[in-house]
């Protein structure tokens, strides 16, 4: 008995029982000035009907109407222009005239019912209509459709008869002609012996999470049952029926369907019955044994006086209306009632009247009220013709009803405009200061237009810190960056907010106390950790909006450090933490701070005493500063290098600076006399760091020379001293300086520097041998020693230095070597000579060979550039053989040879042409020209490598010939 999947059923009989409406004190809400919400327009059709309509039925955009002929027009909303026409199989003398029609959501299934008991299906893909035979003599009254909403088949649907009996049904489309539509119908609900029940006059099936249900829910076979009682106004009689609200659509650009498989939020049903509307949410949640009981328990009744007689008084006398309510229809706030030849439209929440309108004119009668539960559009039909029901903003209203029911919440929802989300924000403000929610009504009083002062002072005088910091906070979230003074005044006010809020915790923690009855002193820590985290992310938020002279003033006055330098910090104001904390001579938390600076001037200002106090840690920061100019820092490295008494390698002026030297590449004169200056000045003997840099910096130093040398001079640095002398090739000087100290090994290795200039190298050395030779204890030592240098200075140079009294015993050894060696240049120079004198005698007999050259030129021999023969007029012939005609070898020339040489062989060619010349001038001009144009082959000469870029093929040869 039960459907695929699990459903929830509402089934409603006609019962002459009577129920009692709850009266609704509610004032009407709706703005007189406003249009109004429904309106009815008449569907003009594009094409004629000569018969009435008897039933009609909208689902998905497409129309269905039944005529009393017997047809069935099917119309397409998106295509209107295209009308199907559809003819029951039989007369409707044979089967009666069509009396109700069912259509599913998505107008894919329409079953027919006639006044005979016939009953039809026909599909969207059919124009066909094929007879349920299962269903032969059912009088149908209602069908609940399955929740999939399938196409190809209708699936497990409910049919609710006349007879009050329901039964389960399966149709499924065939294109067979023996193949029955209805695969099974079956009995799921039988009215009890004696219940006395009447129609099924209304069904729905909806889905629901978890369990198997229908409505129909118990535990046993019986369904919930809801009865009107007996006696009702207005008496029995009337129409009957279910109906449930449409599908809710987005207000969108694109409006989107609810899925029926999803949550349908809001879906609402409502029974007509003779006593009224019945109508409340169709629940789909909670527990499957309750359910039923709560669907009815919190439904409403719109009595039928209320819908028939809206105004219900007349000159003092109260009116009964005899109309009743002859179809209803829900939209997603409201119920629409069909009552005599005027809609009726009531609000679901309120019951208010909010559209009563005649529309049909007098004697006319209504065929029926359609939704189209997926498009959320309402029909009304007539005989004659088609009205559509139309609601414009249904719900502007909504959120003033619910603001009267104090549902702030859905009230927000339904705002539509700023004023109205703001008049929501104001009364739930209102109404939470009423219940003492202090802080909840902060932040809704925030985003509203209540006056500024008002709430500040209601915050105040109801003694609520939290509550207005939270005010405060919401506040300043909701102005525009243009609102420059409103906001800074609000951070303001919230800087002095938080930092007495602080306070107060602090002291409660110092004491002991408890803040309240509900903290300990342990929570009391925790909120203080919440509150100055809140702070912090309340400065990093907004920054901008904080006057900072104001901010100082006001923490400086609370005594809060932490915050002081937590705003200072996120302000980027540097200057002031540092200043902070080296007024403190808190040197590692000074550092800390410098860490995270980029700005150059900041380092600048606080190099020297943090150069004093902390130079290891302030050099590592330093070397991770890529944007600082080290000369702006040198009087810092001074001033710390004037006071510093440890060895080199622990200077960290020194460290410094040869990190700028050798890592960053620095060529600032400043920075290397610096460096210069610091090794030089040094206390220590050791000149190897000062000579190793000097060497590092090669011939062409970035220090001043000049400065180094004056330094080095001043303090005694020989080595030095002698390097830079060298540097600067005034090895005179620097051979002296050495020799002045006695330092003989350093003279000569100066002496030995200057290999390109033999005579200096020569005077050098010579200084060195006068120093040797009277330092000397013995004159054989003097003379190994000057053996280093035996390539420059001779025995006969050292003489001179010798003392007078030396005998000439202790040079025979050496004079003797000096003469030999003499012995052996003059006879190298001799054999030169000789081999000279020979070299010019074959010279002179090859001049003498060149006049008696020749070369034989065959009779048939060619030109090499015209073709022509050789011998028709002047020519060269050179050593290759190769022979050219003159004119053709100096045009030749004259295209491959330079602008200067070109220029000058025109030069010639013209001076000898127009006979400007003449005599022994002529004869050397022509001599000349024929130097220029004969100087070498253009085939085998330098003229053709420079030909090697030009094409095989020249320009205006046929290339045909070149074919192989």
């Amino acid at each position: 008995m039960a459907l695929e999947p699990t459903t929830t059923t509402t089934t409603t009989t006609s019962s002459s029982n009577g129920f009692v409406a709850v009266p609704d004190a509610l004032a009407d809400l709706t703005d007189a000035a406003a249009l109004p919400i429904f309106n009815v327009e008449q569907v003009q059709l594009q094409f004629p009907i000569y018969d009435d309509f008897v039933a009609g039925q909208v689902a998905n955009n497409v129309i269905i109407l039944a005529l009393s002929s017997g047809r069935i027009l099917r119309i397409d909303l998106n295509k209107p222009d295209e009308i199907q026409d559809i003819h029951l199989p039989k007369k409707p003398s044979e089967s009666g005239v069509i009396r109700k029609m069912f259509l599913d959501p998505t107008a894919s299934h329409l079953i027919i019912a006639t006044s005979l008991g016939e009953n039809y299906y026909l599909h969207s893909q059919s124009d066909t209509p094929r007879p349920l035979a299962k269903l032969r003599g059912v009088a149908i009254e209602a069908i609940a459709w399955s929740p999939a909403l399938p196409t190809s088949s209708t699936r497990e649907i409910l049919i609710g008869a006349a007879d009050g009996n329901v039964y389960e049904g399966y149709i499924e489309h065939s294109n067979e002609f023996y193949r029955k539509e209805d695969k099974y119908v079956k009995l799921v609900y039988k009215v009890p012996d004696g219940g006395g029940g009447g129609p099924v006059t209304g069904l729905w099936v909806d889905t629901l999470p978890g369990g198997r249900l229908m409505h129909w829910v118990g535990k046993g076979e019986q369904p919930v049952v809801y009865e009107l009682g007996k006696g009702g106004q207005g008496g029995g009689g009337g129409a009957s029926g279910l109906v449930v609200s449409p599908d809710v659509v987005e207000q969108t650009a694109n409006p989107t369907r609810f899925s029926r498989e999803e949550e349908v939020p809001e879906r609402a049903f409502a029974w007509l019955s003779s006593q009224g509307v019945f109508h409340g949410r169709l629940l789909v949640d909670g527990s499957p044994a309750d359910l039923g009981n709560r669907v009815f328990g919190e439904g409403k009744l719109l009595s039928r006086a209320q819908l028939t007689n809206p105004n219900g008084v007349d000159g003092g006398r109260k009116q009964v209306s005899t109309d009743h309510v002859e179809a209803v229809a829900l939209t997603q706030w409201h119920v629409i009632c069909l009552v005599g030849r005027r809609v009726v439209v009531a609000n679901r929440l309120t019951g208010n009247i909010v559209y009563d309108q005649i529309v049909l004119e007098q004697g006319q009668r209504a065929v029926g009220l359609s939704v189209d539960i997926q498009k959320n559009t309402f029909w009304l039909f007539t005989p004659q013709e088609i009205l559509e029901i139309v609601p414009k903003d249904e719900d502007r209203d909504i959120w003033k009803i619910m603001l009267q029911f104090e549902d702030f919440e859905a009230a927000l929802q339904h705002a539509h405009t700023p004023v109205q989300r703001d008049a929501v924000a104001i009364a739930s403000g209102d109404y939470l200061v009423g219940k003492g929610q202090y802080s909840e009504a902060a932040g809704v009083y925030g985003k509203s237009s209540k006056p500024f002062e008002e709430v500040a002072l209601t915050f105040i005088d109801n003694d609520q810190p939290d509550a207005l910091r939270k005010y405060l906070l919401t506040k300043l979230s909701t102005y525009k960056r243009s609102f420059v003074m409103q906001r800074v005044m609000i951070a303001a006010w919230l800087v002095e907010v938080f930092m007495a809020k602080l306070n107060s915790l602090d002291d409660t923690i110092i004491t002991g106390a408890e803040l309240s009855e509900t903290l300990n002193p342990t929570q009391t820590r925790e909120q203080l950790e919440v509150v100055r985290a809140e702070f912090q992310d309340f400065v990093t938020k907004h920054k901008q909006d904080l006057d900072r002279k104001t901010v100082y003033d006001i923490i400086s006055s609370h005594g809060r450090e932490e915050e002081l330098l937590y705003y200072a910090n996120v302000v980027n104001d540097y200057n002031y933490v540092l200043s902070y904390w080296v007024q403190r001579e808190r040197w590692p938390e000074a550092l800390k701070v410098l860490k995270r600076q980029t700005d150059a001037e900041v380092f600048y200002r606080y190099s020297s005493v943090l150069m004093t106090h902390a130079a290891t840690e302030l050099v590592d920061i330093l070397m991770r500063q890529s944007n600082l100019r080290p000369r702006n820092l040198i009087p810092a490295l001074l001033e710390y290098d004037r006071n510093f008494k440890g060895p080199l390698s622990q200077n960290q002026a020194i460290r410094y600076l040869q990190y700028v030297v050798n890592q960053l590449g620095s060529t600032d004169a400043a920075v290397h006399n610096t460096l210069v200056s610091i090794y030089a000045s040094h206390s220590s003997e050791d000149e190897s760091q000062l000579m190793s840099y000097l060497a590092s910096q090669g011939d062409e130093p970035n220090f001043d020379q000049d400065f180094a040398l004056r330094l080095c001079i001043q303090n005694h640095r020989v080595l030095s001293c002698a390097h830079i002398y060298t540097s600067m090739g005034q090895y005179v000087q620097a051979v002296d300086l050495a020799l002045s100290h006695d330092k003989i090994e350093l003279a000569s290795i100066i002496a030995d520097r200057p290999m390109s200039n033999p005579t200096l190298r020569k005077k050098l050395w010579l200084a060195v041998a006068k120093k040797v030779i009277s330092q000397s204890n013995g004159i054989k030592a003097a003379i190994e020693f000057l053996k280093r240098c035996n390539d420059l200075l001779k025995i006969e140079d050292l003489i001179p230095f010798f003392p007078d009294f030396v005998v000439i015993d202790d040079f025979k050894e050496e004079i003797c070597n000096a003469l030999e060696e003499y012995s052996r240049s003059i006879d190298a120079l001799r054999k030169e000579m000789d081999e000279s004198s020979l070299t010019a005698a074959n010279i002179k007999v090859d001049i003498a060979a060149l006049d008696r050259r020749y070369a034989i030129v065959e009779p048939g021999e060619k030109c090499y550039v015209c073709g022509l023969p050789l011998l028709a007029r002047q020519f060269f012939v050179f050593p290759c053989q190769h022979a050219f005609h003159s004119d053709c070898l100096g045009r030749r020339v004259l295209e491959q040879s330079g602008a200067a040489k070109g220029r000058r062989i025109r030069e010639i060619q013209g001076l000898i042409s127009k006979g400007l010349v003449t005599g022994e001038r002529r004869e050397r001009v022509v001599r000349e020209l024929d130097g220029l144009v004969a100087d070498a082959c253009i085939l085998c000469s330098d003229y053709a490598i420079r030909r090697i870029n030009e094409p095989f093929v020249a320009p205006g040869e046929d290339l045909e010939e070149w074919a192989l």
